[in-house]
């Protein structure tokens, strides 16, 4: 049994769109994935430098234009929430981007085999 040439041309194409959709999003999860892990660098590198310092050692937080004082523990629990959470992120990015990198693999392959079975 043998699809039209006009179907299998659809079908390709769909699927070459598909492949399209994968490999721009791919790009889009790895360029996150690179600013996430960046952000969780700096912030491992500021928690260390705040362990470093003593209990009375005053700590000032940035807020807009300003700085305000804060209690160093505070500092260095809120350092760990956002390390935590940033870390969750680009555990769910990883996971994304597998899934993405699956999708684009397997449209690939079936628009080869379609190539491949049309020109028997």
């Amino acid at each position: 049994m043998s699809i039209p040439n006009e179907a299998l041309q659809k079908l390709v194409q769909e699927i070459e769109t598909q492949a399209i959709t994968a490999q721009r999003d791919i790009n889009v999860v790895k360029a996150a994935l690179a600013s996430k892990q960046r952000d969780v660098r700096m912030l491992e590198l500021t928690s260390t430098e705040v362990n470093h310092l003593s209990e009375d050692t005053k700590v000032y937080e940035g807020v807009g234009k300003m700085f305000m004082f804060a209690p160093i523990h505070g500092v260095q629990k809120r350092l760990k929430s956002e390390t935590m959470e940033l870390k969750s992120d680009i555990s769910n990015l990883n996971k994304k981007l597998h899934y993405l990198e699956t999708t684009y693999k397997n449209s690939r392959e079936h628009i080869d085999q379609i190539f491949k079975s049309s020109g028997r």
